[in-house]
């Protein structure tokens, strides 16, 4: 009879946190759906309409704000990993001062709350001329990925058997030909994760996006603040740009999902 109850229990928590999880995306892409005057009455009224994603569409800025967001996601991704690769692996398979004075750096700034980090780097960027700019952008993105990301690559490496790489030193590999023929190979699943999760965490940040931009570069999740204004909120036009700044997340997530699965599962 206690297992008889707590599969049923089980279930409805699970379908309880499901509902808790979707529930926000329904409203927002029901929402989108609505005209403007009728977005308080949405269970009252079946008018739905496609012209809010056309007037929030048109907008040029908002056409830029997609490409900005998709750049910078895509280009802080690829860097960071990059970095994180070699600095999961130095972790994993080396010991050492160095080894332990990295690890002990990247703990002590993933241990500080990043948005800490806001105002110096808005004093930085100032002062280097880089503010409101792409590289403004990802330096920040950049190390907080190194921070976070090299913690789960030496996870990665760490469950693979070294003996794979000491066959290759034996068939005259060196130690970066090893990493890039024997273990980024086995490696796929996580660096996919990585790739996904990173690329998703940067399209969505929104903190560095508000304050190290002004109007030269902008962002998506700070454009979609702009439709709160003093004359209210353009509940229409804010939930159609979120409804079409999912899309690209969807897309990512369905294009990667195995290996991101895969990934977790390492």
């Amino acid at each position: 009879m206690k297992k008889g109850w707590k599969k049923p229990f089980f279930a409805l928590a699970i379908l309880a946190v499901c509902l808790i999880i979707t529930f926000p995306v329904f409203w927002i892409v029901l929402t989108s759906l609505k005209p403007a005057d009728e977005v308080y009455y949405v269970w009252r009224t079946t008018n739905f309409t496609l012209h809010n994603f056309y007037e929030a569409w048109k907008v040029p800025r908002i056409q830029e704000a997609f490409f900005n967001s998709a750049a910078i996601a895509t280009l802080a991704t690829v860097f960071s990993l990059l970095v994180t690769i070699p600095s999961g692996y130095v972790l994993s398979r080396f010991r050492g001062w160095a080894p332990r004075t990295w690890f002990g750096t990247i703990y002590l700034f993933r241990t500080i709350p990043y948005i800490t980090w806001v105002l110096p780097l808005y004093l930085v960027t100032q002062y280097l001329g880089i503010f409101d700019t792409y590289l403004g952008l990802l330096l920040p993105h950049i190390a907080i990925h190194v921070c976070f990301f090299s913690w789960i690559m030496k996870g990665f490496f760490d469950g693979l058997d070294p003996d794979l790489e000491n066959a290759a030193f034996i068939d005259g590999c060196s130690r970066w030909g090893a990493l890039i023929k024997v273990i980024m190979p086995l490696s796929t699943p996580g660096v996919t994760a990585l790739f996904v999760l990173a690329w998703l965490y940067t399209w969505n940040e929104f903190m560095f996006a508000l304050i190290l931009t002004g109007g030269r570069t902008p962002i998506i999740t700070v454009q979609m603040a702009q439709y709160v204004h003093e004359l209210g909120i353009e509940w229409h036009l804010m939930s159609a740009t979120a409804t079409m700044a999912l899309i690209p997340c969807v897309i990512v997530t369905l294009f990667a999902q195995k290996y991101v699965v895969a990934g977790l599962r390492i």
